[in-house]
């Protein structure tokens, strides 16, 4: 079996992504791993050549900063890493630059990629997730974080990176029949410093809204406001190795107080409903669980 790891990035040190420990999270279950670096602003290539693997392949790209509409350049980046992947790796590992693989899941993962290697019904493979909001200590805990997503693909041409490269699908549009594996993936995207973040909304809301609705939504202040959150629940496991450092650095204050939990009454309901049963009422699934 071989596998081909990939992602995209751009202004990694600008905008505090954590590429390196992305790339290097998963790099022990991937044969090869492409790494497509976008025209930056700061030193985000010599990041990425720092990386001791011989396993990394990186290739260059020019972002279309002109595709303003529901983050499509983003997919039209995931698809130009994907093209690059060896024709006769049989699994695509995509990973985010704000995405890690907790090391305890390795094994799970490869036994779950040879179990489905050869049943060519099988699209991909789907991961549940944990988003870490505020700081390393907290995760999103209401209906409003998405709860699974696509992540290791068939290599095939007939499927890519859908709409803004949060999942994918089949070039006809069709949603992929997948397998489920049991393993998380942690997303930090909405833990930076203050300024980081801040700046991180500017930029990234750029990939799908106009100049008008960035003013009105976005606005001016210098620091994410961290406040504006609706529920979230204590982290009690441990996070991956490949973390050590970055939580060694956290060096800003987050607190949040449960009682100020903002939910309607409908939706205390439904997260009850959640809880109890397990079924979220109306969740979006961009996939086909077989």
């Amino acid at each position: 079996m071989k596998v081909s790891g990939f992602t995209i990035i751009r202004n990694a040190l600008k905008y505090d992504y954590p590429v390196v420990e992305a790339i290097t999270s998963i790099l022990p279950v991937c044969d090869e791993f492409i790494v497509s670096v976008g025209n930056s602003e700061d030193e985000t290539m010599q990041l990425i050549r720092s990386i001791q693997s011989p396993k990394i392949k990186i290739v260059e790209s020019v972002w279309d900063d002109s595709l303003r509409v529901g983050g499509k350049v983003l997919a039209d980046e995931t698809n130009k890493a994907l093209s690059h992947i060896s024709k006769d790796s049989d699994w695509a590992f995509y990973i985010q630059s704000d995405e890690v693989i907790h090391e305890k899941y390795h094994a799970g993962i490869r036994e779950t990629m040879e179990k489905w290697k050869d049943h060519k019904e099988v699209d991909g493979l789907l991961f549940n997730y944990t988003h870490f909001y505020g700081s390393y200590n907290y995760v999103g805990d209401s209906r409003k974080w998405y709860r699974k997503e696509i992540r290791i693909i068939r290599n095939s041409p007939d499927i890519v990176s859908y709409k803004d490269a949060q999942g994918f699908r089949k070039r006809d549009n069709s949603k992929l029949k997948v397998k489920p594996v049991d393993a998380f993936v942690y997303h930090y995207g909405w833990v930076k410093p203050p300024k980081a973040q801040q700046e991180k909304q500017k930029n990234f809301n750029k990939l799908w809204h106009d100049d008008t609705w960035m003013k009105e939504h976005i606005g001016d202040a210098e620091e994410f406001d961290y406040s504006a959150i609706d529920v979230l629940a204590p982290f009690t496991g441990s996070h991956p190795l490949v973390m050590k450092e970055r939580l060694n650095r956290y060096n800003w204050d987050f607190n949040f107080d449960p009682s100020k939990i903002k939910l309607s009454l409908k939706d205390r309901f439904l997260l009850k409903l959640e809880k109890a049963t397990g079924y979220r009422a109306g969740e979006y699934r961009n996939y086909n669980l077989i």
